[in-house]
C-alpha cells in the first residue's frame, strides 16, 4: 500500500546522485512528496519549516555534520517526534552507536538498495500510525506511560528515544516470553531482515545502560 500523497520525506545530503536515486524511487513507489537540502544548515532549516514525515541524512555534511543536526532536531520539541534514517559511507560501529544514541530510528551504509531504502521508509512511516496505546504499566521499579510518553525508574524519569520506548514497552507487555531478533525487527522498526541486527543488539545495550540496575 502506498503511503498518503501528503506524506513529505526531507534528503539531507549533498552527494547529488544519491538524491536523484532516492528521489526517483520514492516517487516511483508512489505517495511520497521529496525536498532536498544540499548541507547540514539548510537541512535543519528545512526540517523546521516542513516538519517532514521522515528525514533521510547524511553524515557527512558540509556546513554542519549530521550528527549535530540529528542532535538539534531531537532535542527541539517541534522536531523530535519526527523519524531519522542516518545515511553514511562510514560503517564504524561508533557512528552507529552515537547515531542510534542521539535518537536516530535507523542507520544505512552507503552502497545501498533505493527498493531497500523505500522499504524502510514505508515501515518506519506505517508505526507511527495509528497504532493503539497500550495501557499504563510498572514492572519492579519501571513505569511507561503511553500516553505521555514517559518512563520512570524507581520514580526518576528515563528519558528515550521513540524506538527504545517501543522496544521496552514490547519487552514489558510480553515479559516472560522469549523474544527472538527477528521478531522484534518486525514488531519494533515493521520489516524483518532488510536491518543488520546488530541495530538491535545495539537499542538492547543502550536501554539497558538508561535503565541501569532495574
Amino acid at each position: 500500500m502506498n503511503s498518503a500523497p501528503s506524506t513529505k520525506i526531507l534528503i539531507v545530503e549533498d552527494e547529488q546522485d544519491v538524491v536523484d536515486m532516492l528521489t526517483l524511487n520514492l516517487k516511483k513507489a508512489g505517495g511520497f512528496l521529496v525536498s532536498t537540502a544540499p548541507d547540514g544548515a539548510a537541512g535543519l532549516k528545512k526540517a523546521r519549516e516542513e516538519l517532514p514525515a521522515l528525514i533521510i541524512l547524511d553524515l557527512m555534511l558540509p556546513k554542519m555534520p549530521g550528527l549535530e543536526v540529528c542532535k538539534v532536531l531531537k532535542g527541539d520539541t517541534a522536531t523530535k517526534h519526527i523519524p531519522i534514517i542516518m545515511l553514511t559511507a562510514k560503517a564504524e560501529e561508533v557512528d552507529r552507536i552515537v547515531g542510534l544514541e542521539i535518537g536516530a530510528d535507523d542507520y544505512v551504509t552507503k552502497p545501498f538498495s533505493p527498493r531497500e531504502m523505500v522499504l524502510r521508509i514505508q515501515a518506519i512511516i506505517r508505526r507511527g500510525k495509528g497504532e493503539p496505546l497500550e495501557e499504563p504499566l510498572t514492572i519492579g521499579p519501571i513505569s511507561i506511560d503511553p500516553v505521555r510518553h514517559h518512563v520512570t525508574v524507581d520514580g526518576k524519569q528515563v528519558r528515550l528515544t521513540s524506538v527504545e520506548f517501543k522496544l521496552l514497552s514490547m519487552l514489558m507487555h510480553r515479559r516472560g516470553r522469549v523474544q527472538g531478533r527477528d521478531r522484534l525487527l518486525n514488531e519494533v522498526w515493521g520489516y524483518e531482515s532488510i536491518i543488520d541486527t546488530r541495530t538491535v543488539d545495539t537499542h538492547v545495550r543502550r536501554l539497558r545502560k538508561k535503565l541501569g540496575k532495574a
